[in-house]
């Protein structure tokens, strides 16, 4: 993608800085930590404390204020008018990806933020969707003019789970990564952002038509689906139109049971690993493989997205197999229930690793691209010339951030994801076998293999990018 330039930028002004200490130091320190937590998990917390959510409701004046009509209707013209700007800037500004506001609002903005303010604050993203703000309009003029309420012309399949909002995150994904591949194509063009977030929208507005609104959003709206796997970390929650607290981790405990929902958060790991390993461990192969695509007569852009496209599956394909052959060796411990249900009930714990990855992988992205985006991209999103606010002639600081801090944010937001992930593992299987410590320890013990495999992995990943 286009941000490549900014990477190598980065690490060259940050090349200058030697850590401390060697690399491979923290990957035996994190490993450590992961063994000394199991090993406390497994002498102090005895009986499952997460299964349950005990949710309570904040004050009532909370709840007024954050949860009105006014705030709704602001909140979704807000994520409209964000919709139309991407779409606008994109269709009618310039074509240089780093100039264009579309591209860094979809790809940095839009795609990480929600992530982050989701796992602090609950299901964020729900109020600013610019597809339900839409449809809610469309349905509320509607039963305006027909004095009822538009039925749902279908009923979702109970089967069908949450497999369109996978294939929607597959999209999202292969369009970014391998549709907009920086050395063939020269990053992704604001067009395309365009023209993809119009089919999106059509697409959705239809399902929406065709299923009902809130039951598209719960289980087929990509972003709806994605952010919300984020917000069950989170310890604030709303029901029935009432803001609430719950017990820190345990709305995950609920998650991961509809038919892929596991698929999903392997998938989200496993793009943000291919995105780290083409950037070094995979950086031979996948040349290799190309010049193999093309001695055959592919084109270059058509071998690099087939082969790019094949790695993604193979890396995806990777993870999943690491963290089912955690659940085969569960399966051997005595009273495990069938292969297939203990996936599921543990899906869950990847969560925190899905988002330990993205902190680990796009954090330095974050910081120097959106300053882009609050400024210059802000200002002028047309990249035109224009100066709405001011700020177009600003610039980005790479100096706001040495290599050393983000290292070791990189690997704290490794070591804590896992810790997390090995704590929500270790309280579902006190719930699974009763109880019974020695047989939900033995279980862990293949849980752990598959924490310190994922740790080390994504450790290794980092250092091969940044080397």
């Amino acid at each position: 993608m286009f941000f490549d330039r900014l990477f190598l930028f980065a690490h060259a002004l940050q090349a200058r800085d030697d850590l401390p200490i060697p690399e491979w130091l923290f990957a035996w320190g994190a490993s450590l930590v992961l063994l000394v937590s199991f090993g406390l998990l497994s002498f102090s917390w005895r009986t499952a404390r997460l299964q349950e959510e005990d949710w309570r409701t904040l004050p009532q004046g909370l709840s007024t204020a954050l949860l009105n009509p006014v705030v709704e209707v602001l909140c979704g013209a807000l994520g409209v008018l964000l919709l139309g700007v991407t779409i606008y800037s994109g269709l009618n500004g310039t074509e240089a990806p780093d100039r264009n506001f579309s591209v860094t609002f979809v790809f940095v903005t839009f795609w990480l933020g929600p992530v982050a303010l989701s796992t602090l604050f609950g299901d964020f993203f729900r109020a600013f969707n610019p597809w339900r703000a839409i449809a809610r309009t469309v349905s509320g003029a509607f039963r305006l003019v027909a004095g009822q309420q538009a039925p749902a012309a279908l009923k979702y399949p109970d089967w069908l789970g949450v497999w369109p909002a996978v294939v929607g995150l597959f999209s999202f994904v292969w369009l970014e990564l391998i549709y907009g591949a920086t050395g063939l194509t020269g990053g992704i063009d604001p067009h395309s952002v365009a023209v993809a977030a119009l089919i999106y929208t059509v697409i959705t507005l239809v399902a929406m038509t065709l299923f009902g609104i809130d039951e598209w959003l719960e289980r087929g709206e990509t972003f709806s689906v994605y952010f919300h796997m984020f917000s069950t970390l989170s310890v604030l929650e709303v029901r029935d139109g009432r803001l609430g607290r719950r017990r820190f981790l345990s709305g995950s405990t609920s998650w991961g049971l509809l038919a892929g929902m596991l698929p999903l958060v392997l998938l989200a790991i496993g793009s943000t690993s291919f995105d780290g390993a083409q950037e070094g461990l995979l950086q031979t192969p996948i040349r290799d493989t190309f010049e193999w695509f093309t001695d055959r007569g592919l084109g270059p852009i058509a071998a690099y997205r087939i082969n790019a496209t094949a790695w993604l599956l193979i890396v995806v394909g990777g993870m999943s197999g690491m963290y089912l052959f955690g659940i085969a060796g569960m399966r051997t411990v005595r009273g495990s229930p069938p292969f297939r249900e203990l996936a599921r009930s543990f899906a869950h714990t990847l969560i925190p690793i899905s988002l330990a990855y993205l902190v680990a992988h796009y954090f330095s992205l974050v910081v120097f691209q959106e300053q882009a985006q609050f400024t210059y991209l802000l200002s002028d999103p047309l990249g035109d010339g224009s100066n709405l606010f001011g700020t177009a002639d600003n610039g980005v600081n790479f100096g706001l951030i040495g290599s050393n801090a983000i290292w070791y944010t990189q690997v704290a937001a490794l070591v804590v994801g896992h810790v997390i992930a090995l704590t929500l593992a270790h309280d579902r299987a006190l719930a699974v076998y009763d109880g019974d410590i020695k047989r939900a320890t033995r279980s862990q013990y293949w849980m752990l293999a598959v924490m310190v495999s994922f740790t080390s992995f994504g450790l290794f990943l980092l250092s091969q990018a940044n080397a």
